[in-house]
């Protein structure tokens, strides 16, 4: 494997995209494989087994088209795949996963009161829990969870500021800000998308925190580490892959990313 490598981005859709904007911000010279897996979107409803495989398959075919590494952008992968993936590859080849940035949001908390947003994957797998044994409670902050089912499929339709949203986050939300959250963890790559939303609908009560600066940074540190890290002349390109219809999800690739001629490619995992 050589730094000259792609580096593999993975996500069950299209809320990837805001990890990737933090990773090219870092490494801007870094070529990229985003794979969405839009043919099986949403993943966070289905059994676990069946996330795990639908993600090892998807890392799988980053490895088989020359990447050096890959970053599980997905909350719901990360919390059931990760393990398994890096017993598989080994250290030589990373497989760099998210975890939900509640310890930031537990040190900015004024009101002692943290939300957290996620899907229905995230919050039956055991990282969230973790990270909220980790560092809420021995700081004795209160997290709350909020879930809902129904925003990733808006995001990947190009729906993120509709009114369908906007009631949606009014719903699973009025109760977190009742409560006296003041930080909102974003426990969805999706979710990011949804901050005018948010915005529009509660204000400034929440300040919203994710994880994307945060695994950008880690994984230039790990890609430095390992000799993996791109030094080429220029900005790297992005190749976007799919496992569904390419036609649907490339005008919501050209929307979330500000691209003019994106091409979007079909591949099977």
């Amino acid at each position: 494997m050589t730094s000259e490598a792609p580096l593999g981005v993975f996500d069950s859709g299209v809320g990837g995209l805001s990890v990737l904007a933090e990773l090219r911000r870092a490494m801007p010279r870094e070529r990229f494989l985003y794979l969405a897996d839009t043919a099986h979107v949403p993943i966070g409803a289905r059994p676990d087994e069946e996330i795990r495989d639908l993600t090892g398959r998807a890392v799988a075919a980053l490895h088989a088209r020359g990447a050096k590494g890959v970053v599980v952008a997905c909350n719901t992968a990360s919390a059931f795949s990760l393990h398994p993936l890096r017993e598989r590859y080994g250290p030589a080849f990373p497989v760099i996963g998210l975890v939900p940035a509640v310890k930031p949001a537990v040190a900015a908390t004024r009101s002692g009161v943290v939300g957290v947003l996620a899907t229905p994957g995230t919050l039956r797998g055991t990282l969230l829990r973790d990270v909220i044994r980790k560092f809420a409670e021995p700081a004795g902050v209160q997290v709350l969870t909020a879930v809902s089912a129904e925003l990733v499929p808006l995001v990947e339709a190009g729906q993120a500021c509709s009114e369908q949203a906007r009631a949606v986050l009014r719903e699973v939300l009025t109760p977190l800000s009742k409560a006296g959250a003041d930080q909102l963890v974003l426990g969805c790559t999706h979710y990011p998308f949804l901050a005018g939303s948010i915005h529009a609908e509660f204000g400034d009560t929440f300040n919203l925190v994710d994880s994307g600066s945060a695994v950008a940074r880690h994984t230039q540190n790990v890609l430095e580490t390992a000799g993996l890290l791109r030094q080429g002349e220029g900005e790297g390109e992005v190749a976007y892959l799919v496992t569904g219809d390419p036609e649907a999800t490339r005008p919501v690739v050209a929307t979330l990313t500000g691209g003019q001629n994106v091409t979007v490619q079909q591949v099977t995992t």
